[in-house]
């Protein structure tokens, strides 16, 4: 049996983290969650299939570009995807990642993860 994909979460808000994990859940992956905190994030030992960044970690715009090298120099062949409320990818993080999904519309996400994962669950 082929196992299913996982999709990392990195978002600074736990609310968020159960959210999007359901959704991630609900349409049939795994989901990982890492929490950034004012400091640092731990992000888990095992690579997923997929990075799902938010771009307003703490307030400062920043922080999502520092996280995104850093999953990036741990991870360097999973994408990364920036979900955010901004209208469009912001110009700083764009070099580091592979896609962006605008939050607020559940049915969106699932269909750039069934699109980018290239399996439907």
């Amino acid at each position: 049996m082929q196992e299913k994909p996982s999709v990392l979460i990195v978002d600074d808000d736990p609310m968020h983290l159960r959210i999007y994990g359901w959704i991630v859940e609900a349409a049939g992956y795994c989901a990982q969650f890492a929490e950034v905190r004012l400091a640092d994030v731990e992000l888990p030992d095992g690579a997923a299939d997929l990075v799902l960044l938010d771009y307003r970690l703490g307030g400062r715009r920043t922080r999502a570009v520092e996280v995104a090298k850093l999953i990036k120099s741990r991870f360097p062949d999973v994408p990364i995807v920036v979900l955010s409320d901004e209208l469009c990818l912001p110009d700083d993080i764009a070099p580091l990642v592979q896609g962006f999904v605008r939050k607020g519309d559940p049915a969106k996400l699932v269909d750039y993860l069934k699109q980018r994962l290239c399996s439907s669950p």
